[in-house]
């Protein structure tokens, strides 16, 4: 989510800008993409192989709890419920300490079993092998339909021993859950792994091992579905460089002898991987530029976490041609790589066997959520056990607490806690910040005419678009003062160009009320008139307050300043009001117009002031039209020939913009105040009829 946070605001800035020729941004741009592709690919990844874990460690739980469930064969009904749970698991089995085994697996019809081939119609086959002493074991199956109705058997003596097999091995010396290299499994010809983890007896001895073979033919499918552009190349290497998984959907396995061979990357017919693959930096892992036959490329090689258990890369190839030409199609193409990497978010649904590691895990996965602060948290836990269930009432008070002290102080604050070790304390540091400041015009009287339900109604309504507004710019909501609002940018987290953001936000807030007015006016309801003050300056942000009971604020000069950049839109009957201090700021992007001189205490000089009337680059509904910029270039002149002190054309000019925009209220106030200072002006001052 944060990797769409931050990539959004460029994708829309390239599209909108159609701003191709900027390779550097273009490189940028590529490059986020790769890191949110490599996130979800492994995140992807994890989630394929964790619940298949989790199944082989609640099978190894059960034998310590039982030793005897799987010396008979009641436990293959169990075994084959493990099977049901994945289509990728196509084997799931026990091999006891005195030989025994135990499987439920899945059929190929094609492979013959025991040297003859299987019924028609087999899907699956139940197996057991039991060792006897003095006896000479024998290897049973059963041969079951897809709905494991019993279709035939088949039984001959074996030399089969569990415990000289590799996978027995292996989880006796982990001594834990174990997974093995990627081998390729005879039964039906796919590429794969084990997973196994040995079980106990009451005396600590070693009673079996449960194991399962997994699939990984779904792994190429995934990088299939999931690509950066249409030329980008996706392989999931092992450590040696052997291609497991690629987007291709190539085969690129096989086996010698009866062991696996893996083709390495360098070796497939497409030279492009192996060429990238061997200029990649040795000393570092991400993402790096090449060139190949007069094109230029970025590769990404990634091991996944060391919690996987497997020293696997995921290696990612692509051009830049795929990224700089075409810009509209790409914009199209992008977009819907958005949808599918969205879509593609597979909810694994987690079916626990045992007592307490199924509840436990729940109670982790919570804790999270409401260490990300995700308002879908999972339900109250349900559990017998009385320690578990009294764990989950207290993460349950826990989550709503949480949600309830964000509710009152800044989400990224409370992220922040929550992410570090940081106590809340007394204490604030200066600031560079955008303060924000907003209120109804004539609320007192509004408040007087109108039904209190009423009134609270529209209020209401109001809040909710001001603060609507404000987070989508990233903004934070600082307190509301009666009907008015205090915010600013910039703080708890960084913002470069919090002066643009709080602009954007205020021209948001008064489009919204445009259209709730329309909405009031046809219900015969009073329009809601939206008055908005907006200053950057350096501040005290931090905690005010007693240890008892703290806020979040700012203070300073620069908060007093933005408040009478609020009031002062009354005098001038303008909605939006933005100090010089923003206009050096953000003025690059925005549609403004001089309004006056004003006096700020502390200062011994005026500044200038201005009224925000649209944005560029924002979207279409805020961008000034031709008469709007008309109406700003023409006060511009009429002030500067107010600073210039040229009085009589200074109001000649204002006289000239009430000509053309009848009632427009800056040049109405600052013709009136022109003529009170010259009276012989006086008799043209009225408005063109």
């Amino acid at each position: 989510m944060m990797f769409i946070i931050l990539t959004l605001p460029v994708f829309l800035t390239i599209v909108a800008t159609n701003y191709v020729s900027n390779q550097e941004a273009a490189r940028s741009y590529v490059e986020k993409l790769l890191v949110r592709f490599n996130n979800e690919a492994i995140d992807n990844i994890e989630q394929l192989f964790e619940p298949i874990k989790s199944l082989v460690r609640s099978a190894a739980a059960l034998g310590t709890l039982d030793p005897e469930f799987y010396s008979s064969n009641r436990s293959i009904a169990y075994l084959f419920s493990t099977l049901e749970h994945s289509d990728v698991i196509i084997s799931a089995y026990i091999g006891l300490e005195n030989g025994s085994f135990r499987q439920a697996r899945q059929i190929d019809p094609e492979v013959d079993v025991q040297g003859k081939p299987p019924p028609a119609g087999t899907r699956y086959a139940d197996r057991w092998i039991e060792r006897n002493p003095g006896k000479v074991p024998v290897d049973h199956y059963i041969f079951l339909d897809r709905e494991r109705r019993e279709l035939g058997r088949s039984e001959q003596e074996t030399s089969y021993d569990p415990r000289a097999r590799l996978w027995y091995k292996t989880a006796l010396e982990s001594g834990g859950l174990s997974v093995s290299d990627v081998d390729v499994f005879a039964v039906l010809d796919l590429v794969g792994f084990t997973v196994g983890a040995p079980f106990y007896g009451p005396d600590g001895v070693v009673r079996g091992v449960a194991a399962a073979d997994i699939t990984l033919d779904g792994l190429s499918d995934y990088l299939a579905e999931s690509v950066v552009s249409p030329g980008t190349l996706s392989f999931i290497l092992d450590h040696q460089g052997g291609v497991i998984a690629n987007s291709q959907q190539m085969k690129t396995y096989g086996s010698r002898a009866g062991r696996p061979e893996l083709q390495h990357i360098a070796s497939l017919e497409n030279d492009l991987p192996a060429v990238a693959f061997g200029v990649r930096p040795r000393d570092r892992e991400g993402m790096y530029l090449f060139e190949h036959e007069g094109k230029e490329y970025v590769a990404s090689l990634t091991t996944l976490p060391a919690s996987f258990g497997k020293a696997w890369q995921l290696f990612v190839v692509t051009p830049f041609s795929d990224f700089t030409g075409g810009l509209e199609k790409q914009n199209r193409q992008l977009l819907i790589f958005g949808l599918v990497a969205v879509a593609v978010q597979i909810v694994i649904i987690y079916i626990l066997s045992g007592v307490i590691s199924a509840p436990l895990e729940r109670l982790a996965v919570k804790v999270m959520k409401i260490k990300d602060l995700d308002a879908a948290s999972p339900l109250s836990l349900q559990t017998p056990i009385r320690e578990v269930a009294l764990l989950g009432r207290a993460v349950d008070t826990l989550d709503k607490t949480v949600k309830s002290f964000a509710s009152f102080v800044p989400v990224s604050l409370v992220r922040q806690l929550l992410d570090t070790d940081q106590k809340l304390e007394l204490g604030g540091n200066n600031r560079f910040l955008t303060i924000f400041f907003s209120d109804i015009e004539g609320f007192t009287k509004l408040s007087e005419s109108l039904p209190s339900k009423q009134l609270l109604q529209q209020v209401s309504v109001y809040f909710e678009t001001v603060t609507r507004a404000i987070k989508l710019e990233r903004g934070t909501i600082d307190k509301f003062i009666g009907d008015g609002v205090m915010a600013f940018w910039g703080a708890p987290a960084m913002l470069d160009d919090h002066a643009t953001h709080a602009c954007f936000a205020a021209l948001r807030i008064q489009r919204e009320m445009d259209i709730l007015n329309e909405s009031c006016l046809a219900q015969e309801l009073p329009a809601l008139k939206v008055r908005i003050g907006i200053h950057s300056d350096a501040v005290l942000v931090g905690n005010v307050g007693s240890s008892d009971r703290m806020s979040y604020t700012v203070m300073g000069d620069g908060v007093n300043h933005a408040s009478r950049l609020e009031a002062i839109n009354k005098e001038y009957g303008t909605r939006i009001c933005i100090s010089h201090t923003v206009f050096k700021e953000a003025g690059d992007r925005l549609c403004v117009r001089p309004i006056d001189e004003v006096a700020v205490k502390g200062r011994r000089s005026k500044i200038p002031i201005y009224e925000l009337l649209g944005a560029y680059d924002l979207a279409p509904e805020f961008e000034p039209d031709e008469k709007t910029e008309q109406l700003c270039r023409m006060t511009r002149e009429a002030y500067d020939s107010l600073v210039a002190e040229n009085l009589p054309d200074a109001l000649a000019r204002y006289r000239a913009i009430l000509a053309v925009y009848p009632g427009d209220p800056v040049a109405t106030a600052m013709a009136r105040r022109l003529e009170a200072a010259d009276p012989d002006t006086n008799t043209s001052s009225r408005e063109p009829d």
